[in-house]
């Protein structure tokens, strides 16, 4: 337990490591007071340009990457048989640190980039279908939230799939506190994601376009 909980320290971490709002601040503003009020990718490219917001994407991806390559560097030799689960808890603090970050009295991001960072490190399918899911339903409706719902809830899914099939290489019970770990974080992400739920049904959801015709 100890292990897992310094992973998970180790993660939340590299989480602090607010992109969109240190990006903010190089522009003067705290992006936590415009738009949505989410520190995320989304909301900096809407605010504050394509450039703002992929950055602070490539960002909050990579503070996941390197949380979860420090971890395996560290636990690799001595913790070989649970490492996916170990790597699985530093992304779960890197998306609680990214989202609820102490010094911004808890108001942070969703975690959906981050995510995009845990897909990577748990594997190229993950990486390949979440990217695929998220692209078709982004360009077919210019729902970012719907996009990122779907594509957690995939993630999920994949995981249990290839998991019963062996492709993570672990013992039963670390498999199922795997997908427990899983399953709570796609339950965050759809929680916080409640207000744009709710308006995707109501019909009043914001439309993101990558060009400016529209």
């Amino acid at each position: 337990m100890a292990v897992r909980l310094i992973c998970l320290a180790v993660g939340y971490m590299f989480g602090l490591i607010q992109t969109a709002y240190i990006i903010g601040r190089m522009h003067g503003i705290d992006i936590r007071n415009y738009g949505s009020g989410n520190a995320g990718s989304t909301n900096a490219m809407r605010t504050m340009g394509r450039k703002a917001g992929l950055l602070t994407f490539v960002g909050d991806v990579l503070k996941c990457v390197c949380a979860v390559l420090l971890v395996r560097l560290v636990f690799g030799a001595g913790h070989r048989e649970m490492l996916p689960l170990l790597s699985l808890y530093a992304s779960a603090g890197v998306i609680l640190g990214h989202n609820f970050p102490f010094y911004l009295k808890f108001r942070g991001g969703k975690g959906i980039a981050c995510t995009v960072g845990l897909a990577a490190m748990l594997g190229w399918p993950f990486f390949v279908l979440g990217f695929a899911s998220f692209a078709l339903i982004f360009f077919t409706t210019h729902y970012v939230s719907l996009g990122s719902v779907v594509g957690y809830t995939l993630l999920f899914i994949e995981a249990v799939v290839l998991g019963q099939w062996g492709y993570f290489g672990v013992s039963r019970p670390v498999l199922w506190e795997m997908y427990i770990v899983l399953g709570l974080l796609s339950v965050m992400a759809i929680y916080r994601h409640r207000g744009n739920i709710s308006r995707l049904f109501a019909g009043t959801e914001s439309k993101m376009y990558l060009s400016r015709h529209e």
